[in-house]
């Protein structure tokens, strides 16, 4: 099988470029230039294509003679503005899905998000499946673009072009510099990180990385997934805060403390988010604190995976083999200072 990997040079991106190689296929990948492609030129095999979403005519350059697109490419912090969120997320993947199908691609796997179900207000939410419908309005840009792009890629399904969208929640493991957890790492090593739990548990799904890699491989292949979106976490959900504490006993952090008004914070993040959508300032930086920052750390978010368990797999890596790997990386890379310098 010849697949192209959007967004390769990136944390998930990267891991789905190893997972193709060790099923066999052959490799070719999407990157920018200016790209850190350091990684990727250590994989053997892989082909490079140069361009991004942007551009009609690299997408159809990089689509010619592939079977399978595995469209993991996304504008996925807080800083853009709604223009740049809709060029990227919304109108590039209908760029690919238009080149893919031009080019005779038999299938797309889109790496879609949980965040697509984010509404503006909400609380826990325990085992939610698949059938959950969208929002009315969505938290930020990020979960707006998500859920429009999903939109698109499963309406595309059909008999000679499958199309299908992958949820992985909150992936984590070795080579990730600058997602979720090495950010709390560096907020806690910092002494920045409060206790925003008030004192409750919250639970949420988190996704190693080759959980979500093998997922989008498996997805390729499967019969009976088209036009169907599915929640991919790992085996076991944790609570939250107590897993902060000992990642910070792990990596030498101070686990937060720290009591801070959730009314107040509410508050600051309203605020932030409302002067962060002045285009000079979305451009250019994220916001100190969101709402959407906010709800990841205090609304539980646990899904239901039974569906990808059944037409895909399980969970390939269990959370403490992962957290095994993910601290044999940070002493193979110099330790946890070079794993949070990026977000220092």
């Amino acid at each position: 099988m010849k697949a192209l990997v959007t967004g390769a040079s990136g944390f998930l991106g990267g891991h789905i470029v190893d997972a193709c190689v060790r099923a066999g296929d052959d490799v070719r990948v999407l990157v920018r230039p200016g790209s850190d492609l350091s990684h990727l030129r250590t994989v053997p095999g892989v082909e490079f294509a140069y361009g991004d979403l942007r551009d009609a005519a690299a997408l159809r350059r990089a689509t010619q003679g592939i079977d399978v697109v595995h469209h993991s490419a996304a504008r996925v912090t807080d800083r853009g503005t709604r223009a740049q969120f809709h060029d990227e997320n919304v109108a590039g993947t209908a760029r690919l899905l238009s080149a893919a199908r031009s080019a005779g691609a038999r299938r797309l796997v889109f790496i879609s998000s949980p965040s697509a179900l984010m509404a503006v207000r909400g609380g826990d939410r325990l085992d939610i499946a698949e059938d959950e419908p969208f929002p009315a309005r969505h938290l930020n840009l990020y979960s707006e673009t998500k859920a429009a792009a999903e939109r698109l890629v499963l309406a595309a399904d059909r008999t000679d072009f499958t199309t299908v969208a992958l949820r992985p929640r909150a992936v984590w493991g070795p080579r990730d510099h600058s997602g979720f957890m090495p950010r709390l790492i560096a907020k806690m090593a910092a002494g920045s990180l409060p206790d925003l739990s008030g004192g409750r548990p919250v639970y949420a799904s988190l996704c190693y990385c080759d959980n979500a890699a093998d997922a989008a491989v498996r997805a390729a292949r499967a019969d009976g997934v088209g036009g169907r979106a599915y929640f991919i976490a790992d085996e076991e959900p944790v609570e939250i805060w107590s897993t902060l504490a000992l990642l910070a006993e792990r990596f030498g952090a101070t686990p937060p403390t720290r009591q801070v008004s959730a009314t107040l914070l509410r508050a600051l993040a309203f605020t932030a988010d409302t002067i962060w959508k002045l285009p000079p300032l979305a451009r250019h930086s994220s916001p100190p604190l969101s709402r959407y920052t906010l709800a990841l750390l205090t609304r539980s978010a646990t899904y239901d995976t039974s569906a990808a368990r059944r037409d895909l797999a399980s969970p390939v890596v269990d959370h403490d083999t992962g957290m095994a790997r993910l601290e044999a990386w940070v002493d193979s890379i110099g330790g946890v200072g070079e794993f949070i310098r990026k977000v220092q």
